[in-house]
C-alpha cells in the first residue's frame, strides 16, 4: 500500500495528484465495503459465484461419536473449502447414557462441548437447537431440568449476538421481538435466524421433535403457541426479503421431521398430504406451520430446500403436495445424516450442498462418507 501512495502520489501535475486522490479514496472505500459486505453476510455486491456449504446434526449421541465420530468429521469438513456449516439440532440423544464418559444429560458440560466442536469448525458454524437438547430435559433420564430454563440456557451461549459460531464469523438478522417465552415470561426468539449469501436466502427455525413440545414429558401448549407464532412470523418475513432482495433460491433448517404424508418406518408424523392434519392420533404441534410455509413456497416459485434431522434417516425427495394433490416441484426435502448405531452403524457423516444461483435448482447435494466414521465397509486403501 505504501508503494502504491508513493507511486500515485509522485506525479508533477495537480490533476494527476487530484486523480491519484480519488483513486486512493476509492480503494480504501472499496477494502471497507468488502468487509463489511462478508462480516454482515449480506451480498450487497451481488456476489454470484458457486460455492458449498456442509449440513449436519443429531450427533453426537455417544461417546465414541464425541470422542473420534466428531472430531473425524469436523476435520473433513475442515479440509474442504465451505462458505459455512449448519448443524440442525440435537447435540444428544433423547436419553442420557448412564456411565458415559462425555456428558449425555442436559447439564451445562453438554453444551460446552457442543459449543467446542462448532468453534473448531474453520468455516461460519450455525446452529438451530433440537428438541434433545431443550424440550425432553425435563425428561428423569435428562436430569429433570426445566426445558424452558435449558432453552434459555442456550439463547445465552449460543445466540448471544449477530454472529455465528466458528473460527470465521458471520452476521446474520436476528429475530429480535420478544414473542417466544423463557422461563420469565416473552424473549427474544434469537434462535431464529436469517442471512444472504451469493443470491440464496437461508432461514433457521426453532421448530422440535417430541410433536413441537406438545407431548412427551411435561408438555407446554403455551410456550407452542407463542413460538409457533413467532416461526410463522420470521417464515414469512423471511420469504418476503428473499423477494425484496431478488433471492434465487431459499434453504430453511430446522431440526424436526413435521411428516409430510402417510410414509411410515422412519419416525416422522402421519399427515394427510392435502389438508396437513395429522392422522396418527397424537398432538399436531406443526400443520398450521406446514401450511403457512406451503402458502410461502407456491407463491415463491423458485426453489424452495427444507433441511431437518429428527428421524435419522438421510433422505432428498419431494414430500410436499399442495391442497388438490398436485406436487410442489420446487420444494425439496432434505434429512441430513444422524445417528443410527442402534442399527449397527454410526451414521457420523455429514452432506455438501453446492449452490449456484445461476443454475435453475440452485442446489446440488453430495453426501460426504466421513471415512475414518465407516463401520460395515472399511474406506478404500489408497
Amino acid at each position: 500500500m505504501k508503494t502504491q501512495v508513493k507511486n500515485l502520489f509522485g506525479q508533477q501535475s495537480s490533476l494527476s495528484r487530484k486523480f491519484a486522490l480519488v483513486a486512493l479514496v476509492a480503494l480504501v472505500l472499496g477494502a471497507f465495503t468488502t468487509v463489511r459486505a462478508f462480516q454482515s453476510g449480506d451480498d450487497r455486491d451481488d456476489d454470484r459465484r458457486r460455492y458449498a456449504i456442509g449440513l449436519w446434526g443429531d450427533l453426537p449421541y455417544s461417546d465414541v461419536q464425541a470422542q473420534v465420530g466428531i472430531p473425524n468429521l469436523i476435520a473433513d469438513m475442515n479440509s474442504q473449502e465451505l462458505a459455512f456449516t449448519v448443524h440442525d439440532g440435537d447435540l444428544k440423544a433423547g436419553n442420557g447414557t448412564p456411565g458415559s464418559v462425555t456428558p449425555t444429560t442436559c447439564t451445562d458440560a453438554l453444551y460446552t462441548q457442543a459449543l467446542g466442536f462448532f468453534n473448531a469448525l474453520r468455516a461460519p458454524a450455525v446452529f438451530t437447537t433440537g428438541d434433545n437438547d431443550w424440550t425432553d430435559c425435563d425428561r428423569a433420564s435428562n436430569g429433570s431440568f426445566n426445558s424452558l430454563e435449558r432453552l434459555d440456557h442456550e439463547r445465552a451461549l449460543f445466540f448471544n449476538s449477530q454472529f455465528s459460531l466458528g473460527q470465521r464469523r458471520m452476521r446474520m438478522e436476528v429475530q429480535s421481538t420478544p414473542l417466544c417465552l423463557g422461563v420469565n415470561g416473552p424473549v427474544p426468539c434469537v434462535e431464529n435466524r436469517r442471512w444472504t449469501r451469493g443470491g440464496v436466502t437461508y432461514v433457521t427455525v426453532n421448530v422440535q421433535g417430541s410433536c413441537n413440545n406438545l407431548c412427551d414429558t411435561n408438555p407446554s401448549p403455551t410456550e407452542f403457541a407463542a413460538r409457533n407464532a413467532a416461526v410463522i412470523a420470521w417464515i414469512q418475513q423471511s420469504f418476503a426479503d428473499a423477494k425484496q432482495r431478488g433471492s434465487a433460491a431459499v434453504m430453511i433448517v430446522s431440526q424436526a421431521d413435521p411428516g409430510f404424508d402417510q410414509s411410515t418406518g422412519v419416525g416422522a408424523p402421519l399427515r394427510d398430504p392435502k389438508t396437513l392434519a395429522e392422522t396418527d392420533g397424537l398432538a399436531d404441534g406443526f400443520q398450521s406451520f406446514l401450511v403457512a410455509l406451503r402458502n410461502e413456497v407456491i407463491a415463491f416459485q423458485k426453489p424452495v430446500a427444507y433441511v431437518h434431522g429428527d428421524s435419522h434417516y438421510f433422505r432428498i425427495d419431494k414430500p410436499f403436495l399442495n391442497s388438490k394433490g398436485q406436487r410442489l416441484e420446487n420444494f425439496t426435502r432434505v434429512e441430513t445424516f444422524g445417528d443410527n448405531q442402534a442399527n449397527g452403524t454410526n451414521d457420523v457423516n455429514w452432506l455438501k450442498v453446492f449452490v449456484d444461483s445461476r443454475s435453475r435448482e440452485v442446489f446440488s447435494y453430495q453426501p460426504q462418507i466421513v471415512p475414518g466414521n465407516r463401520v460395515a465397509v472399511p474406506a478404500p486403501t489408497l
